[in-house]
């Protein structure tokens, strides 16, 4: 176990609830999606878990305890909605730029960065600048730069959901594929239940503002899933499953 969530409650200073009583257990290694409406408290979670806003009630407990995040700095990756990179660096500063901020050794960084650009499929193309690039192409560079710190803990916040489908779905299965090498923990956000259910290990499905986890599914199909899971019989059954699951959490 990474982290628990117990009876989180988030609100902002404009007065909007964003969380109430939310209670979430991060596994170590899982792929975990968090599945619900737009405006539930999905990415407030992230940015929680990050560090990068405080909870207005409950806690966050952290295996070990240590530090106000509870992980080494540089133990957690953030992958925001839009890629967020510089529009004047190449492909390879924008890799580059969480090692140069850390002053991590030059040949290190060096190196890391050819490795994290080498996951995303993006070698010959480290010199392009933003502009250069299509938009799955940028987004590629985001999680290159995430990685890049070797994180233990990959936070994603709806990454994906302003792709074309056929983006979309081969970043699927490249992070499926990076994912089952590399192990690392994985937070997931997203309103697809498709999507769910083809990346998790586990999915919390959590209610409309204020969000809480109303259910949880665990999606028991081997790992790593192609296409052939896509069309199977089992994936459409979770698919239907989780699909009640949400419109019973949306009712609540």
């Amino acid at each position: 176990m990474i982290a628990r969530l117990r009876q989180v409650d988030k609100i902002y200073a404009n007065g909007v609830v964003a969380l109430r009583g939310l209670d979430l257990d991060v596994g170590e290694g899982e792929f975990l999606s968090l599945l619900g409406p737009s405006g539930c408290g999905k990415s407030t979670v992230l940015r929680l878990v990050a560090g990068l806003g405080e909870v207005s009630g409950g806690r966050i407990e952290w295996a070990g305890g240590n530090g106000r995040t509870g992980l080494p700095r540089g133990d957690i990756g953030f992958v925001f909605q839009e890629p967020t990179l510089m529009p004047w660096a190449t492909v390879w500063k924008n890799v580059q730029l969480p090692l140069t901020l850390r002053g991590v050794p030059l040949e290190e960084a060096a190196a890391r960065g050819r490795e994290a650009i080498g996951m995303v499929g993006l070698e010959g193309f480290e010199h392009a600048y933003p502009r250069q690039l299509s938009g799955g192409m940028k987004m590629r560079v985001s999680i290159a730069r995430a990685l890049v710190t070797h994180p233990r803990l990959l936070l994603m916040d709806e990454p994906f959901a302003s792709l074309d489908e056929i983006t979309r779905f081969k970043l699927d299965n490249d992070l499926l594929v990076l994912w089952a090498r590399q192990r690392w923990t994985v937070v997931f956000v997203t309103h697809s239940v498709y999507e769910s259910v083809y990346l998790s290990t586990r999915i919390a499905v959590m209610t409309a503002r204020p969000g809480r986890a109303a259910s949880e599914v665990t999606i028991e199909a081997p790992t790593p899933r192609d296409e052939s899971f896509r069309t199977s019989p089992l994936y459409n059954e979770y698919c239907r499953h989780v699909s009640a699951r949400l419109a019973e959490a949306i009712r609540s």
